[in-house]
């Protein structure tokens, strides 16, 4: 293992690299290990357990066992609970925000405004532990009356990817123990150190044994099937890839399993003719820029009126040809590398389409010969609507512009998509934004805004971006039954 200071190496030395199951860390069947690589260096970091379809059964024997009394636990206790993992976790920023950058790549300031993101699903969600409600009345016809009850759904399996791996996982960790579930998590195998700290923290916090089970692996596939199958799991929320949540969901219609998907995108990013540049082009930087354009959120398609489309381009070009390209713990870098050499080579096959068929490269263009999986901040003009990346979901900082002459063309052409997750306009007339925001099919929109993830607002898409909510005051509903008794009134 490859660690450049003796800070690194204390951070990752101090974070279980085991299976979590029932309480106790504990090593894989065949004590089975695997490395997790540095995508700046591609050096490794640390070792952790490869966890077996045995160990995942284990997993889930242990969130079996707990379920019934997590459940009949108060609800303010499990949000303290919640709280005090906040705090803990607010006061572990930097050791954690460190961390992520050795495992994802993140630069420094992002994994810190990361882990704050994470922490607060937390504070956010021990508040509605205490707020899920029911209802009682009078049936229509007086002769009986009506219960609604809240109980949780059960046991639940939490898959969450490597490019937000605090975040995702606090997304779905914090309404689950709200509503009263218990979790086995499968963290990305690219980026497991953040899930083990994280659980660390409930372990510390007083969290009950076998509430939160962790499994990491290399071969979700396999580890993740025996569990689909089991009767006892009734739920499974999964971040990730459109073509792995289709599958994940085919195997859930075998048993009807609850599902919530939060899957790929391909966001839109409209600028037109009266909006403010200088906003717009800060905005970009956000949407486009933020972990690299490794998000399902990041913008993806750039569309700029043509009035305004060239000096947008020359303007967003020399924003982003300034941005510092580096290993994440170095000072004032703003773009890390790549999560790996297979994602650097799709980037480089879309910017390579897209030139072939007529682009124009305003700068970068390239990867930089270097170690560490880097592509160059890049911005491509007069991008053809049969280029590659007009379809595909980029994942990397790559910024392709094209123009449009009017509104309505702009909304057809932003909606040509499989994908609804996120997109985002910039105008200063009311009457347009509205109708934007009434015609674009997306879950989300961020308005003269180029961020549009908050803990207090209800994150997910429409199409194939996915199914159900995540945060927000509907958040907790996705780990929710609705059960209804009729009462006899005579009874």
């Amino acid at each position: 293992m490859t660690l450049a200071s003796a800070e690194e190496r204390r951070v990752v030395g101090a974070v279980r690299k085991d299976l979590l199951v029932g309480g106790e860390w504990r090593t894989a069947e065949g004590g089975r290990r695997y490395a997790v690589e540095d995508p700046a260096t591609e050096e490794d970091v640390a070792e952790v357990a490869e966890a077996s379809p045995a160990d995942a059964a284990a997993a889930l024997d242990a969130a079996v066992a707990a379920q019934a009394g997590w459940a009949a636990t108060a609800p303010r206790q499990r949000g303290e609970i919640l709280r005090r993992a906040y705090d803990l976790m607010t006061a572990r920023a930097d050791d954690l925000a460190l961390l992520m950058t050795l495992e994802m790549g993140k630069p420094l300031a992002e994994s810190r405004s990361e882990v704050a993101y994470a922490a607060d699903f937390f504070r956010w969600f021990s508040e509605e532990a205490v707020r899920i409600s029911g209802d009682y009345k009078v049936s229509t016809s007086g002769a009986n009356r009506v219960l609604v009850m809240r109980q949780p759904v059960g046991p639940c399996l939490l898959i969450t990817p490597w490019n937000f791996p605090a975040a995702m996982a606090a997304r779905k960790v914090g309404p689950a123990f709200a509503a009263g579930c218990t979790v086995v998590l499968k963290p990305a195998h690219q980026t497991p150190l953040s899930a083990l700290a994280i659980a660390q923290i409930f372990d510390e916090v007083g969290l009950p044994p076998g509430v939160l089970n962790v499994v990491t692996t290399t071969s979700p596939g396999d580890v993740t099937a025996p569990l689909l199958a089991d009767p006892r799991l009734r739920k499974l929320s999964f971040t990730g890839s459109t073509g792995v949540g289709s599958r994940l969901m085919a195997a859930a219609a075998e048993r009807v399993l609850r599902v919530s998907l939060e899957l790929g995108g391909n966001a839109p990013f409209l600028v037109f003719a009266d909006a403010d540049l200088e906003a717009a082009v800060t905005g970009a930087l956000i949407a486009k820029m933020r972990n690299g354009g490794e998000a399902c959120t990041a913008a993806n398609r750039f569309y700029v009126h043509s009035s305004v489309a060239a000096e947008f381009t020359e303007r967003l070009a020399a924003a982003i040809s300034e941005l510092p390209v580096g290993r994440g713990t170095e000072p004032g870098v703003r773009v890390g590398p790549l999560i790996d050499a297979q994602q650097r080579e799709k980037v480089a096959g879309l910017v390579d389409d897209a030139v072939s068929r007529g682009a124009k490269v305003l700068c970068g263009g390239a990867a930089p010969r270097r170690n560490g999986y880097f592509y160059e901040p890049t911005v491509l003009a007069q991008v053809p609507e049969d280029a590659e990346m007009a379809s595909t979901e980029i994942f990397g900082p790559v910024a392709p512009v094209s123009s449009f002459d009017d509104d309505e063309e702009a909304i057809a052409t932003a909606n040509r998509t499989e994908f609804g997750l996120v997109a985002y306009a910039y105008t200063r007339d009311l009457g347009r934004a509205l109708n934007v925001a009434e015609k674009l099919e997306v879950g989300m929109l961020g308005l003269n805004r180029g961020l549009v993830s908050d803990p207090a607002a209800p994150f997910g898409g429409v199409k194939a971006s996915g199914i159900g909510r995540e945060g927000g005051d509907i958040g907790i509903e996705e780990y929710l039954e609705t059960k209804y008794v009729s009462i006899d009134k005579t009874w």
